[in-house]
């Protein structure tokens, strides 16, 4: 990068900009130093905090603001305008804050805030609070809770080997080689010493006693609680043919379970893909990236025709095919052997590896032996509370009351559960908090962004404004003339995060 290029781009913020360049409800991106800042006007009120997203350094500016807050538009993480707290996953960390001066007409910001005191605990906090399980919902309920002062004692036990990552690089950039794997930690490991979490890797609990209050692991050992939160996730499906128990052959669900693809992948040159999940065209693309010939066999006529509908599954399709990916569509495999597997439609694919991505299942297995209720998922209330008291569920195997649609919905996307979690975490510490936030996700396909807000299982109505051959539209999917959800490819997706407000507000 040049000199030129490297020059912090817009205003000198130090030697301010006149109040009437900032309309009310506006942003304006500026610098501080070598410091990228975005200054923001609510009414009388200016704001400035740091202009980059501390997810994937989104760029806030384009962005969406939401009373004191402003949304990212690359993944809809959501910060407070007044202290730069990260209110919303998937960002977890805060950006900086800086102090606004207002001196004859003109806004002046030249240094940073002092970050905010951590909150105080309140006296009638439990004492132990344990968590099972180490994803997206489990990390953010144990980050929240420090967060939030709560001072007693704080267990997370994972069966994962790692301390919590970034699950949704596994299939995206770490597969494809552009993320290191030091990218990948949602915090250092001196974060959970100093914040005085006690996680427990590699340890599987077989067992939890409502009525006791505790928990027991695999060794043997019980855990007593006083709060608990279940956040299992899910499990990939298995294929059930033979060969697929070949060592060649690999599910994608952990970051081992990346690296062990990733180890095939050095030494192979074809791969077949089972399934055309979201999953599955994920690891195709990040393979094709790897220069590896990629075939993708699927049962379905196009690729996400159930979650996208016909017009944006023909767009992904090409999308692959544009990047080298051969699809079998409308057939499947009945066998896999060491260098080849063979399709019920008589043919025969060269793979030195095969990665199957047909699907996961939520871990239900401790809330049923537990006798809590469930029903296609672990039933919570409005508070993510199950239907045993103190104890709560968040995340792949959470069934929760969603009020946008209307009815009990489960949903498998990294920050659905994220934010479940600090919502429960939230609830354990007594705060009533409804949990009401509107289900978002993305995925990646080469350079083609797919973002997607709300929850249709089924819909009556597709409303298409844009383009979708060239990769630019929305589309929203409808229901009794209701919209549901609403997908859209754009780069930073200023559609979606209003979509997204609009739902929460009833109204869309």
């Amino acid at each position: 990068m040049s000199a030129e290029e490297n020059k912090p781009k817009g205003l000198d913020l130090t030697q301010g900009i006149a109040l009437g360049e900032i309309a009310d409800g506006g942003m304006i991106e500026g610098h501080v130093g070598g410091e990228a800042v975005l200054v923001a006007r609510r009414s009388s009120e200016i704001f400035a905090i740091g202009a980059t997203c501390s997810h994937y350094n989104g760029p806030l500016a384009q962005g969406l603001l939401v009373g004191d807050t402003v949304r990212c538009p690359w993944h809809h993480a959501c910060f407070s305008l007044r202290t730069g707290e990260a209110v919303a996953p998937p960002a977890i960390n805060p950006v900086a804050c800086w102090k606004v001066e207002q001196r004859d007409g003109r806004v002046i910001v030249r240094e940073k805030a002092k970050a905010a005191p951590v909150r105080e605990p309140s006296e009638d906090e439990p004492h132990r609070i344990v968590i099972v399980g180490g994803g997206g919902a489990g990390f953010a309920a144990a980050e929240m809770l420090r967060r939030e002062g709560f001072g007693g004692e704080l267990i997370l036990l994972s069966a994962d080997k790692a301390a919590p990552y970034d699950r949704p690089n596994c299939s995206k950039d770490f597969l494809a080689g552009t993320a290191q794997a030091y990218w990948m930690p949602m915090k250092p490991p001196e974060y959970y010493t100093e914040q005085l979490i006690d996680l427990r890797l590699g340890t599987e609990v077989t067992a939890i006693d409502p009525k006791a209050r505790k928990v027991t692991l695999a060794s043997g050992e019980h855990i007593a609680f006083d709060r608990l939160l279940l956040a299992t996730g899910a499990k990939p499906v298995r294929l059930k043919v033979p060969g697929a128990d070949r060592s060649h052959v690999h599910v994608l669900r952990s970051m081992t379970d990346a690296k062990a693809i990733i180890a095939v992948a050095d030494k192979a040159q074809r791969v077949v893909v089972i399934g055309a999940s979201f999953i599955g065209l994920e690891v195709a693309a990040s393979l094709r990236a790897r220069k590896l010939d990629v075939h993708v066999v699927a049962p379905e006529a196009r690729p996400l025709e159930k979650v996208l509908g016909r017009e944006l599954g023909d767009f992904v399709r090409k999308t692959h095919e544009k990047h080298g990916v051969v699809f079998h569509l409308e057939d499947e495999v009945t066998a896999i052997s060491d260098k080849n597997v063979t399709l019920k439609s008589g043919k025969t694919l060269d793979a030195d590896l095969v990665v199957v991505g047909i699907g996961v299942k939520p871990r239900l297995g401790l809330a049923e032996k537990a006798g809590l209720e469930v029903d296609k998922g672990v039933l919570v209330n409005e508070h993510l509370e199950t239907s045993a008291p103190g104890i709560f569920a968040a995340g792949d195997i959470a069934r929760w009351p969603d009020r946008h649609s209307g009815e009990a919905i489960r949903v498998e996307h990294w920050v659905v559960a994220e934010r479940q979690g600090q919502t429960a975490a939230r609830n354990m510490l007594g705060q009533g908090v409804k949990y009401e936030a509107v289900p978002f996700f993305w995925s990646l396909h080469y350079d083609q962004a797919v973002n997607y807000v709300g929850h249709a299982d089924k819909w009556d109505e597709t409303a298409i404004e844009g383009d979708v051959a060239n990769g630019d539209c929305v589309v929203r999917f409808k229901r009794d003339g209701k919209v549901l959800a609403v997908a859209s490819i754009k780069e930073t997706d200023l559609d979606s995060l209003k979509a997204e407000r609009a739902m929460e507000t009833g109204a869309l």
